[in-house]
C-alpha cells in the first residue's frame, strides 16, 4: 500500500510503498476513507515529541473494515468505523476503574513504542520495521489497528467528515463533558480556536453555558467560533487577553480551556478564573514545558487546574454518540473542514497547519 512515511525531525514526510501485514489476534484491517491532519502530527514532524522512526503518521481517521483477525467478534467486513488513538485494553487499573482514556497499555506501550498492543508493528519497508503512530497510522491507504480502536458508527454519516470525531472533536467536547463537567448557566473561556478549541466551544454550547468567550489571534477563527456557539470573542493579537476577558467577566470565568497547549495560555486560563473556577489544559504542549501561577490565589478562591487527555472519553460510547449528534444537526463538523487533499500532499498539508491558516485539512487516500 501507499503511506506517508516520516523519517527524521524537520524533514517532510514522503509517500512510499509500505508493506502491511495481515491483522493479528484482536485486530482489524481498515481501508482509510479520510485522515485529519492534526497538531499532534505536527509536533512529531517538528521533533517536539521524540518517537521511534521511521513512522507512518496520522491518528485521526475513518474507514471501512476490510478484514478481521482471530478473536474479533464485534466487527465485520463492511462496517464503517472511526479510528480511536486510544484502544483501551479494558484490563489495566484505569480501564477497570472506568477511565479508558487513561489506559496504561495505550499510554505506556502503544504510543511511545510505535507499536500495536502486542508490542510489534504490522508496517515494514523491504523488511525494515516501520512504526505506527498512536496505534493508528492513518496517513495511508489502509491500516491495521486494534479492534478496540475501530469504533463502529452509523453508516449514514459521511466518512470523510466524521474522521474528525476520532481526535479533535472528541477531545474538545469531551473536555467539557467529562473533564470539566461544565454546568448550565456558567461562563466559559476558550483560548485557541483551532479544531479542538472550536469543539470546546461546541461542547460548552451543548452543555448550556450562558457565556462562551472565544479567544484567538485570527479574526476568521473567532468569527467561526460565533457560528459554533460563542457569545463573545477576544482578539488575542491585541496583547491584553486577560484584561479583555476580565472586562467581559468581572467576576471571572467558571471554566477556562487552554485548547492549544503552552505555558502562556495555561497561565492566562488560571488568571481569568473566578471563585471556584477550573482551568482545563486540553492542548498538548512540547515536552518539558512549564507554567507558573499564584498558589495563594488558587487556594483562597478554591480554584482547580485540570488536565484533559482525549477529553476523558470512552471511545466505544462517546464516539458513536458524537456521530449521532452530527447526524441530528446538534454538532457541527463540516464547518471544521478547511480543505480536502490527496495523500501525496500530506507534507504540504502539515506545512499549512503550521501557519495557523487552516483548521482541519483532510487527506483522502
Amino acid at each position: 500500500m501507499r503511506a506517508a512515511v516520516f523519517r527524521a525531525p524537520g524533514t517532510p514526510i514522503v509517500v512510499e510503498d509500505v508493506d502491511l501485514a495481515p491483522p493479528g489476534t484482536g485486530e482489524v484491517r481498515v481501508r482509510i476513507a479520510a485522515a485529519g491532519v492534526c497538531h499532534s502530527d505536527l509536533h512529531v514532524r517538528d521533533g517536539d515529541w521524540p518517537l521511534p522512526l521511521p513512522m507512518v503518521l496520522g491518528h485521526e481517521g475513518s474507514g471501512v473494515v476490510l478484514e478481521t483477525g482471530p478473536g474479533v467478534t464485534e466487527l465485520a467486513a463492511g462496517d464503517h468505523v472511526v479510528l480511536s488513538w486510544v484502544a483501551p485494553c479494558r484490563s489495566c487499573g484505569p480501564c477497570r476503574r472506568g477511565h479508558p482514556a487513561q489506559c496504561l497499555v495505550a499510554s505506556g506501550v502503544v504510543s511511545p513504542g510505535g507499536v500495536l498492543m502486542d508490542g510489534t508493528s504490522r508496517l515494514s519497508i523491504a523488511g525494515q520495521t516501520v512504526h505506527h503512530y498512536m496505534g493508528v497510522s492513518a496517513f495511508a491507504e489502509e491500516a491495521v489497528v486494534p479492534a478496540a480502536g475501530a469504533i463502529k458508527i452509523d453508516p449514514a454519516a459521511a466518512l470523510d467528515v466524521v474522521c474528525l470525531v476520532g481526535c479533535g472533536v472528541a477531545t474538545g467536547v469531551g473536555a467539557v463533558r467529562n473533564t470539566a463537567r461544565v454546568q448550565p448557566g456558567t461562563a466559559v473561556v476558550v483560548l485557541g480556536c483551532g479544531g479542538v478549541g472550536l469543539s470546546v466551544v461546541q461542547g460548552a454550547r451543548l452543555a448550556g453555558a450562558e457565556r462562551i468567550i472565544a479567544v484567538d489571534l485570527r479574526a476568521d477563527k473567532t468569527a467561526l467560533a460565533r457560528t459554533m456557539g460563542a457569545t463573545d470573542v477576544v482578539d488575542a493579537s491585541a496583547g491584553h487577553t486577560v484584561e479583555a476577558v476580565r472586562d467581559l467577566l468581572p467576576d471571572g470565568a467558571d471554566y477556562a480551556f487552554d485548547a492549544i497547549g503552552g505555558p502562556m495560555l495555561t497561565e492566562q486560563c488560571v488568571a481569568v478564573l473566578g471563585m471556584g473556577g477550573a482551568a482545563v489544559v486540553v492542548g498538548i504542549p512540547p515536552a518539558g514545558a512549564r507554567a507558573s501561577f499564584d498558589t495563594g490565589t488558587l487556594v483562597a478562591k478554591e480554584q482547580r487546574i485540570l488536565g484533559s487527555n482525549y477529553g476523558g472519553i470512552d471511545p466505544a460510547i462517546d464516539i458513536p454518540h458524537l456521530v449521532r449528534e452530527y447526524l441530528s444537526g446538534d454538532l457541527l463538523l463540516d464547518e471544521l473542514v478547511s480543505r480536502r487533499r490527496p495523500l501525496d500532499e500530506a507534507a504540504a498539508s502539515l506545512d499549512d497547519l503550521a501557519t495557523g491558516a487552516t483548521l482541519r485539512e483532510l487527506l483522502i487516500p
